[in-house]
């Protein structure tokens, strides 16, 4: 069990496979990109499986999401999820994703026993998408996401972050979307975790702006706490149901009282909270011939200095030195 000094009990693991990524999100990093990681520097498939493995087996994890970067960058995914999806007790796993490339891998991935995806879309007018990527990729977003659908990845969930300026005026048009195409879409405040440090609380468009937004064109219910659980988003039927979409208000509601993750970067390193600041290293232990017992042992040691909060509320607070795609969504 990875359990902390204030109870919570990790039982989602989000594990980072690449650093890289094939857009250039202004809220993530600049239009040259980063410094990638070096390919020594990353965990092999092998020493992926394990960690997950002995996460599932000896720590109580049961869910297990495959982030980036880009994911459907690294070549060995499709075998990394057959691998994981053979362990036992079997975790639930899910992938998130920009979507570009999932046309051609959608059916391979649930093949291999992938049970669902979180695709990134931000807008519906693809001049703003390559505003906002850098890239000409619309289309491809699309037919990823119509791909994920027809292989069977469900709910097929699309995340949204909305950008002053650029995309706040379609969160309606978004909504009206996602029904008629039975996905369900989540908002997420912008977080600060962009590489160029840019970002400002007073210029973020918040969950209350998001929701105020929405009800211009539909009613929304809330599904309530006892719903809700230890989910990051708050949700709410569209129309009186079933539809639902979801808010992340990690920036003005936070949701640190429930969470139940831990993250594992690409370089092998445990982190306990997307905002933290310290992290702990797995890899070494690996490659330093460590028995999983003794993995084990430090993963738990990591959780166990887990803090209350991410300390987004705090004045003080520092952005982590790793931008979001150094750390995984």
């Amino acid at each position: 069990m990875l359990i902390d000094t204030y109870g919570r009990v990790a039982t989602d693991l989000r594990v980072s496979l690449t650093d890289r990524c094939n857009l250039r999100c202004t809220y993530c990093m600049p239009e040259e990109g980063l410094q990638w990681l070096a390919k020594p520097d990353l965990l092999t498939d092998d020493e992926i499986v394990r960690l997950i493995g002995i996460a599932v087996t000896e720590l109580g994890v049961t869910e297990v999401r495959f982030t980036g970067g880009e994911p459907l960058l690294r070549p060995g995914l499709v075998g990394i999820v057959e691998r994981c999806a053979a362990l036992t007790p079997r975790p639930q796993m899910s992938l998130t994703t920009n979507g570009i490339g999932l046309q051609r891998t959608a059916q391979a991935l649930r093949d291999a026993g992938l049970d669902r995806v979180n695709v990134s879309l931000d807008t519906l007018r693809p001049e703003v998408f390559q505003a906002l990527t850098r890239r000409k990729r619309h289309d491809d977003v699309l037919r990823g996401l119509d791909a994920a659908r027809t292989a069977g990845l469900t709910p097929v969930k699309v995340n949204t972050v909305l950008m002053p300026g650029l995309n706040d005026d379609e969160a309606p048009d978004l909504l009206a979307w996602a029904l008629e195409n039975d996905y369900e879409l989540r908002f997420i405040e912008q977080m600060p975790l962009d590489a160029q440090h840019g970002w400002k609380r007073d210029g973020m468009i918040t969950a209350g702006d998001i929701l105020t937004s929405l009800r211009t064109r539909f009613t929304l219910t809330t599904e309530g706490e006892d719903e809700r659980g230890s989910a990051p988003a708050e949700r709410w039927l569209v129309d009186g149901g079933p539809a639902r979409v979801g808010v992340i208000a990690s920036v003005t509601r936070p949701f640190c009282r429930a969470c139940d993750r831990t993250r594992l970067t690409a370089d092998g390193q445990v982190r306990t909270c997307l905002f933290a600041r310290e992290e702990s290293d797995l890899r070494g232990a690996l490659r330093s011939g460590a028995a999983d017992e003794e993995i084990a042992r430090l993963w738990r040691l990591a959780m166990w200095g887990k803090k209350a909060g991410s300390g987004l509320d705090d004045p003080s607070f520092l952005q982590p030195d790793r931008p979001m795609s150094a750390i995984g969504g």
